[in-house]
């Protein structure tokens, strides 16, 4: 589909969904951030749904401003992806094997290392720029600052909630390895104290939610946040960087007879801020659960635990600012999800699939989910399916 435009205050929100299909809450916080006086556009991907501060599945272009909590707490969230020279007739019968050996060498949940893990024994690990990035540590909120032990040793961590790992088969039997997490928990804090000092600043007393709070251009509020953004984003950056290497590692040395190969890894963001020029305006664009869609831009979109994901190509519609989904999106709430479906219903949806199947992940269950291919068809000005991916391993904290 193309998309439908909806009247806002400010400028027409552009969606790639049906807004019939939308919760009233999610079109009622779009309708409000379609009123800040920075707005300069708004595009809405197939995935939307309510989300904390702001609707996740949106893209919001500023001139001049941007909204700490409409980015989250999870800065720099994203997922990676990497196609090997293993095929589906390399896998044991079993896979438990195979999901302890990650899930020791991955810490999980919130699970740490005991020491920084050190990139330069990951083959294939770039270290340039490594130390630089933590001797800017101590240019970050002085807030957080004492928190730097524990975000070294999160380096490199899954997290919770619907972060993953996973072994994945692709549609002509090649196995892909894939993982989603972002910048643990020293994202959430330096986001935290941000959004906390935003909703203090005078010139947000009067907006229609105060989740909607902006730091505004040229002012050393707005320095500092974006210090500490683009500081935060890295961090997910290397975290996913440093968990992929490990979870080469781990298919190294249990397929040592195969002498694994790995493609370029494929990485993105998907809650984060760019700087991004259109129409001749510099515009700071936050994608809320969005990945970056530019022409020919590699990117991944996953659906749930038990169903397929997708390797996508970018074909760079500026309607969109040159934006996809990030995954499938939730239909409903987790706290739903557990009143609506019992372990029993995930073992069910999750057959076939190694993976935890307790009442700790039935939030997570494929049903609380939209369809992924109806995603994916939706958007099909946006980007083009490169590969279709069905995962035989999760891993979830």
């Amino acid at each position: 589909m193309s998309y439908v435009e909806v009247p806002g205050a400010k400028v027409p929100i552009r969606m790639w969904a049906d807004p019939a299909s939308v919760e009233d809450v999610a079109m009622r916080q779009l309708r409000n951030v379609a009123t800040l006086p920075w707005i300069k556009g708004l595009a809405v991907m197939p995935d939307v749904h309510y989300g904390k501060g702001a609707t996740v599945g949106s893209v919001i272009a500023m001139h001049g401003a941007v909204c700490p909590a409409a980015v989250g707490v999870d800065i720099g969230c994203g997922m990676s992806a990497v196609k090997t020279s293993l095929t589906a007739g390399d896998l044991p019968g079993d896979l438990s094997r195979l999901r302890s050996k990650i899930e020791q060498a991955i810490p999980v949940g919130r699970g740490m290392h005991d020491e920084m893990v050190d990139p330069g024994r990951l083959p294939g690990f770039r270290t340039t720029g490594w130390d630089d990035f933590w001797a800017r540590f101590d240019g970050v909120a002085d807030a957080v600052r004492f928190r730097q032990d524990r975000a070294t040793k999160q380096m490199g961590t899954l997290g919770s909630g619907n972060h993953f790992i996973e072994f994945c088969l692709d549609e002509a039997g090649a196995v892909w390895l894939m993982l989603h997490s972002g910048s643990r928990n020293i994202g959430k804090e330096l986001a935290d104290f941000h959004i906390g000092q935003a909703q203090k600043l005078p010139h947000n007393q009067d907006l229609v939610d105060r989740d909607l709070a902006v730091f505004i251009a040229d002012t050393p509020q707005m320095a500092a946040y974006r210090n500490d953004l683009f500081w935060a984003q890295e961090y997910a950056k290397y975290n996913r960087a440093i968990m992929m290497g490990l979870f080469q590692d781990v298919v190294r040395k249990e397929f040592k007879k195969a002498k694994v190969v790995f493609d370029p890894v494929i990485s993105c963001h998907h809650n984060y801020v760019a700087e991004e020029r259109y129409d001749g305006v510099d515009l700071l664009v936050t994608r809320k659960g969005a990945i970056r869609a530019g022409s020919g831009d590699f990117g991944i979109i996953p659906g749930s635990m038990g169903t397929g994901s997708y390797i996508v190509k970018g074909l760079g519609n500026a309607k969109s600012f040159n934006s996809a989904s990030h995954g499938a999106g939730r239909r409903m709430s987790r706290n739903a999800a557990k009143r609506a479906f019992t372990t029993k219903d995930l073992e069910n949806q999750t057959r076939g699939v190694e993976c935890r199947k307790d009442s700790g992940v039935v939030d997570e269950i494929p049903a609380a989910y939209k369809p992924i291919e109806q995603v994916i068809d939706q958007q099909r000005d946006l980007v083009e399916v490169v590969a279709k991916l069905k995962q035989v391993v999760c891993v979830k904290g």
